[in-house]
């Protein structure tokens, strides 16, 4: 029988894990998808730059369902939002 697998988290060290928890309080994003691209798009910028996701072009809302379709065919862009 093999060991049962370690999902992500517990593989991340303890320091690194409480420091990204911590990075979290400070981030805004957006998720969504744009009219010319079939592509999930997550937007992700510290909560000081909020109103510059305002002046960028608008995402469509999407569903679990095409969000997870999406990023198992490995189609999905980040962006950093500053």
């Amino acid at each position: 029988m093999s060991e049962p697998q370690k999902s992500e988290q517990e593989e991340l060290p303890a320091e690194l894990r409480s420091k990204l928890e911590e990075l979290g309080d400070y981030l805004v994003w957006r998720i969504g998808t744009n009219s010319s691209e079939d592509v999930l798009i997550v937007r992700v910028g510290l909560a000081s730059n909020t109103p510059r996701f305002s002046e960028l072009s608008s995402l469509r809302n999407v569903g679990e369902r095409k969000i997870e379709e999406l990023v198992k065919e490995g189609r999905v862009r980040v962006e950093w939002v500053e």
